[in-house]
């Protein structure tokens, strides 16, 4: 009999395993938070910085910074969707392995494009040029060049201030396949090094964990979901869900009466329904992958905190597990004014939690918070 899962029962599955209602325990390795929520969205390093802290008992942007640059146990590298991320270093053999195994969508345009031959030796070059060191991304440029050939370095792709040498386009590839991740930055410069080698799972298993993973975090979700958060064709990933069902890894439930799929026999979901408030920033994991998206932004919040229905542009403010409301942070020195936007009225009840999490905001980021409750002005991405 195919199990019945209402909204309710899977939001409140999905804020637990998120560790939103209860943090992991001081003393978690910062790495298996980042497990947790599979990859931490890292194109702005505080987001990802108070989305760990959030979730780990008294942690602050310092145990992440350490886990990333000191022990290494984590990598800052590009993940899911081509984007810059925070991964556990002990998980690139999967990880690598699956994300180049998805597909890629539409290439660059004739002129600019590189030939598969090309593209292999740039990934490969990055690698060697990388490997024990420590690079700006203009040193990277030549390294890049003086292994490959003058073609590489043309000035075809365009940039935000002028154009950018044509082996840039796979800089995101040699990321996710291991050739490539952040170093700590010299002066305002970001530096470039390889991650220690390993040896990727075969694309099959590493597809099949991916998958596993992605389901016990945000399941139920169905192969339209998964496509959506990998950027990989609705086709594949359909016909990938298909595979692992008749495998025997993943079983189909019904979810608010539409087929969607679990990790096969994980089953069981909490009865009691989330209650609480929470801040969370910029892209946020459970943010941008709970779906369907018009139940975890209801009403206002579609319009209001989404960006063209893209999650993640805004800091959102959760009520009971859904949007209810957008927020905004302005650090001087070391005070930050948390600005932020309710949706609807917020009990005293609430507004006790609000401040709450206002305070732990600031005890993350190591800034003495004011909170302010009115219109947040700044816009996406501000």
């Amino acid at each position: 009999m195919t199990s019945r899962i209402t909204w309710d029962e899977a939001s409140a599955r999905r804020y637990e395993r998120q560790l939103l209602g209860t943090p992991a325990p001081a003393g978690t390795p910062v790495a298996e938070v980042v497990s947790t929520l599979l990859a931490t969205h890292a194109q702005v390093l505080s987001a990802a910085e108070l989305s760990v802290g959030l979730r780990l008992d008294g942690a602050t942007r310092q145990d992440v910074r350490a886990a990333l640059w000191d022990d290494r146990s984590l990598v800052k590298t590009y993940g899911p969707r081509g984007t810059i991320h925070l991964l556990a270093a002990a998980e690139l053999p999967f990880w690598s392995a699956a994300l180049t195994a998805v597909p890629s969508g539409a290439g660059a345009p004739p002129g600019v494009r590189m030939t598969p031959g090309q593209e292999e030796q740039v990934v490969a070059a990055i690698g060697d040029a990388l490997d024990g060191r420590q690079l700006t991304i203009d040193e990277l440029s030549e390294e890049v060049v003086a292994r490959t050939g003058p073609w590489a370095g043309d000035l075809v792709m365009e940039a935000f201030q002028g154009k950018w040498p044509r082996w840039r386009q796979v800089m995101h590839r040699a990321g996710q396949s291991g050739a490539l991740c952040f170093a700590p930055n010299r002066g305002r410069k970001a530096t470039y090094t390889r991650p220690p080698h390993f040896d990727p799972l075969p694309a099959a298993e590493a597809l099949a964990t991916l998958v596993r993973h992605y389901l016990h975090a945000y399941g139920p979700a169905t192969p339209q979901h998964f496509a959506k958060w990998a950027a990989a064709p609705r086709g594949w990933a359909a016909d990938l869900f298909a595979s692992l069902a008749s495998s025997g890894g993943i079983e189909e439930v019904d979810f608010e009466g539409a087929p969607a799929w679990v990790v096969a026999g994980d089953t069981e979901f909490p009865t009691e329904s989330v209650r609480g408030v929470r801040l969370l920033p910029y892209f946020d994991a459970y943010a941008i992958a709970a779906q369907p998206r018009e139940r975890m932004f209801p009403g206002a919040a579609y319009e209001r905190a989404l960006a063209g229905g893209q999650a993640g542009n805004f800091p959102v403010l959760l009520v009971d597990g859904v949007v209810a409301g957008v927020w905004h942070q302005r650090r001087q020195g070391k005070r930050t004014t948390v600005t932020v936007e309710p949706l609807g009225r917020l009990t005293r009840a609430r507004e006790r939690e609000l401040r709450d999490q206002v305070k732990r905001v600031g005890e993350v980021l190591e800034a003495e918070p004011e909170l302010v409750v009115g219109k947040v002005t700044a816009g996406p991405h501000a």
